[in-house]
C-alpha cells in the first residue's frame, strides 16, 4: 500500500493505492453504499460492518470534497480523496 499526495490548484489530492486483486466495476460502484461487502462470505463477526467507506465518504463530503475508486483487476486499487485546501 502506498499513499501519496499533491496540490491541484486549490486543491489537495490524496491517493492510497494497493497491488491487490483489484475490485470489480459492480462493486467499484457500491463501495461506497452503507453495510456493502465486495466479498460476500465476509460477515460482521470476521469482516467488518462494511460502514467504513460509507463514513469516509460522508466526512470528506461534509469538507466540500470529493472521493472515488479506480481500480484496474488483478493490478489493484486507488482511493482517490480531494478536498479543498486552506
Amino acid at each position: 500500500m502506498a499513499v501519496a499526495s499533491k496540490k491541484l490548484g486549490s486543491k489537495v489530492q490524496i491517493v492510497i493505492t494497493d497491488t491487490g486483486i483489484g475490485i470489480s466495476d459492480e462493486d467499484a460502484q457500491k463501495v461506497f453504499e452503507r453495510f456493502y461487502r465486495t466479498e460476500k462470505s465476509r460477515n460482521r463477526r470476521y469482516g467488518g460492518s462494511g460502514i467504513g467507506l460509507a463514513i469516509a465518504k460522508q466526512l470528506v463530503e461534509a469538507h466540500e470534497g470529493r472521493i472515488w475508486i479506480e481500480c484496474v483487476p488483478e493490478k489493484g486499487t486507488a482511493v482517490y480523496i480531494t478536498l479543498p485546501s486552506s
